[in-house]
């Protein structure tokens, strides 16, 4: 689950107890007022090879991915823009499906979410067909997996707004009370302007509307259940729709889940404090190698190492030459705030930089900062996601809304709070001067089949929040204990599980995950994004 603070213009999108249900298929009205709608079958939209590897499938998975596009089938289901009025305004939801490879044993729909809001999930049965373990992949075996673009999103019906404009470049070390007071008034600007700018259709972008399409896809299918698979916001999805029709939910399968209740400052609050509690680990870790990094040979020395670079830097920014701008204290925050993944690659650029002495920048983490050249994506490459929905879902749904001084009160209050990692969270008025009401969503604790996915160490859906959710709505907790977010699909032992589960209601407690890196030699990836 992830919130887009700002639409920067070039930015990219970033990106559930057990109970036997039964799973009979055969015609079944969709919950709610006003006719069943059918689908709309349509050609599909044709993918280049160039297009796909812009969608981020290597070259040699091309081959399986265009088995399953030749498999899949395409329509749009339409359905009211209001739900308390059906007989008005209709748009029309994107949906693709992937048939049951074994008909014979054929279990049912499976719908799937890739997390947002506003993320496309239009080809994410082919996803996972195709891109995951192999284990995931069998879901395909004897549920039809069904892709959608929510309300908002790509193929569906949606709106843009303008991106936010920030002229130059942002100012160096940490941020002062004036310059987060500018920025304030700036994104309070675009928020009343993006809401204002087509009120009528962002106010209906909630994912009480997404869950209410996805059950009239349901009954467009013709399907007495539907079941459900949700990563990140997806689960916020999934437990709404679970929520609202308990009736018709089938199997509710949610990895890394969010919040049952949602305030921007709480969901902030939680997300800087796990960030700060991960990085125990790496410390700790990058103290096993200390041959390697000479950081400190504990733990707590590593820590306090780590504390006095991003003090260091922030008082003296290195102005390297062959960088656009000065390297302060935030940048080692955030290398100090990554994944297990990108560990060692982590304690590779902390030693480069404390070691460093310029002109230039240390190549490592020069060809982290600058990367490859930005270029286009190919003619026809699918949107993956919506900025203005993701900003119109969140805002539509979070109470806080707050003033100038409770939001710096706020930041400063996580700075103190986390000082390792807090210079990673970047200043925010969240959804101050949004000009649409509040509609938040209350779950009802319910005894369908749910399973709810927390990974222990994770900070982008913060391990409490499982309990909190299980508490709110029921539901069979599973731990995994690795800090990568929505990794049950990439991980076969976890994968075999969530197959289990789907095929026969069952699951046990857990998985181990992503495991830690076997050593500096180990590969990752890190990203110098800012948090928050």
């Amino acid at each position: 689950m992830r919130r887009q603070v700002l639409m920067r213009k070039g930015s990219a999108v970033a990106v559930a107890a057990v109970a036997l249900t039964s799973l009979a298929v055969g015609p079944a009205a969709a919950t709610g007022r006003g006719p069943t709608p059918e689908v709309a079958w349509k050609t599909c939209p044709a993918y280049s090879d160039d297009v796909l590897r812009a969608l981020g499938v290597p070259d040699e998975k091309l081959p399986r991915v265009r088995s399953q596009l030749t498999r899949m089938e395409c329509g749009t289901v339409s359905v009211p823009l209001d739900h308390r009025a059906p007989g008005g305004r209709r748009i029309d939801v994107a949906i693709t499906r992937l048939k049951a490879v074994d008909q014979a044993h054929r279990l049912g729909s499976l719908a799937v979410n890739p997390g947002g809001p506003g993320g496309s999930g239009y080809l994410m049965g082919v996803q996972i067909g195709s891109l995951t373990t192999d284990e995931a992949a069998r879901l395909g075996d004897r549920y039809d997996l069904i892709g959608f673009d929510p309300r908002g999103v790509g193929l569906s019906t949606h709106v843009d707004c303008e991106p936010l404009e920030h002229e130059g470049e942002p100012p160096t070390g940490p941020i002062t009370k004036e310059a987060a007071k500018a920025e304030y008034d700036l994104e309070v600007a675009f928020n009343k302007a993006c809401g204002d700018s087509d009120p009528e259709f962002l106010r209906r972008l909630t994912t009480e509307n997404v869950a209410r399409d996805l059950d009239l896809v349901r009954g467009a299918l013709h399907e007495r259940k539907m079941n459900f698979l949700g990563v990140s916001w997806g689960t916020w999805l999934g437990a709404v729709y679970r929520s609202a029709f308990p009736a018709t939910a089938g199997r509710v399968f949610l990895d890394s889940v969010a919040p049952p209740h949602f305030r921007i400052d709480d969901f902030e609050d939680a997300r800087a404090m796990a960030t700060e509690r991960d990085s125990t680990r790496l410390m700790a870790w990058l103290a096993r190698f200390d041959d390697t990094y000479g950081l400190g040979t504990t733990q707590e020395q590593v820590r306090a190492t780590v504390v006095a670079l991003v003090r260091d830097f922030d008082a003296n920014p290195r102005h390297y030459t062959d960088l656009p701008r000065a390297v302060d204290g935030e940048i080692i925050a955030m290398s100090a705030a990554q994944p297990s993944r990108a560990w060692p690659m982590v304690g590779q650029v902390l030693k480069a930089l404390r070691e460093s002495t310029g002109p230039t920048a240390p190549p490592i983490f020069k060809d982290i900062v600058v990367g490859p050249p930005e270029t286009p994506p190919p003619p026809g490459t699918p949107e993956s996601g919506n900025r203005t929905m993701n900003q119109a879902a969140f805002c539509n749904e979070d109470p806080s809304r707050l003033d100038f001084e409770h939001a710096w009160a706020d930041f400063r209050q996580r700075l103190a709070a986390n000082p390792l990692t807090g210079r990673a969270l970047r200043f925010s008025a969240g959804c101050a001067g949004w000009p649409l009401p509040v509609q938040e969503y209350r779950l009802r604790h319910g005894t369908g089949s749910l399973v709810l996915v927390g990974h222990r160490h994770e900070s982008v859906s913060v391990f409490e929040w499982t309990a909190e959710m299980k508490a709110a709505a029921g539901g069979k907790a599973y731990t995994v204990e690795d800090d990568v977010h929505g990794s049950v699909l990439r991980v076969p032992e976890c994968s075999a599980d969530m197959l289990a589960y789907f095929t026969t209601g069952r699951i046990d407690d857990g998985c181990q995950g992503v495991p830690l890196p076997d050593g500096p030699d180990a590969s990752g990836l890190m990203s110098l994004a800012p948090t928050g």
